[in-house]
């Protein structure tokens, strides 16, 4: 929730004829981009990517998958870890596999909330290598954002850089890329796991207020 309010106080100044969506990415994207969207008086969904971990060390990002066919790899990644085309193509089967689950069970059948011809707001809770939020920007260009602005709480300084000379990032919003950064966990008081009953009840909760502006 803090992070959130503290990325909305730098994004306050989208709106108007900008119209934004705010699209965070689950799990732990989404309570920060819920605060986001109560304060833009924007709508609110998840954009959906998953991360392709190296198979003996999962929290390190390969690259990433997300809608649409969308597939972004770590090229650098990909070479130090000496993952072969066979072990990638299972842990790609994979995580397609889990990215339709969460559709079904975030959405719950409705409708994507399209960003097409507006400001794509992609919101995560921070940014440890970059790929899962290059490849959560790639789908918001490819559904038909108009601007693609990418908020994070916290980054490393080599994903911020990274991202900053991204073409499918139009402006980065960070609050904070420290040079001692290890994990994106370290920089929150609470880090707990965000379930996926959390996630649904915030787009339920987002979508039941409809967008407003906080006062």
């Amino acid at each position: 929730m803090d992070a959130g309010r503290r990325l909305a106080e730098r994004l306050v100044q989208l709106g108007g004829d900008e119209r934004p969506v705010v699209l965070g990415l689950p799990r732990g994207g989404v309570p920060v981009a819920f605060e986001v969207a109560r304060a833009l008086g924007a709508p609110l969904d998840v954009i959906l990517v998953r991360k392709l971990g190296v198979p003996v060390h999962p929290e390190l990002a390969l690259g990433a998958v997300g809608e649409d066919g969308v597939r972004v790899l770590n090229s650098d990644i990909l070479r130090l870890s000496g993952v072969d085309e066979d072990d990638l193509a299972e842990v790609r089967r994979r995580e397609e596999a889990e990215l339709a689950r969460q559709a079904d069970r975030f959405r719950g059948g409705r409708p994507r909330t399209s960003p097409a011809g507006r400001t794509a707001v992609v919101v995560d809770d921070g940014a440890a290598t970059g790929a899962t939020a290059r490849a959560a920007c790639r789908v918001a260009r490819a559904q038909g954002a108009a601007r693609v602005v990418l908020a994070v709480p916290v980054a490393s300084p080599d994903a911020a850089a990274a991202l900053r000379a991204d073409a499918d990032v139009d402006e980065l919003v960070c609050l904070t890329a420290p040079g001692g950064f290890s994990a994106v966990g370290e920089w929150y008081e609470d880090f707990s796991q965000t379930t996926d009953e959390e996630v649904v009840g915030l787009l339920r909760r987002s979508g039941e207020d409809g967008p407003r502006t906080e006062p």
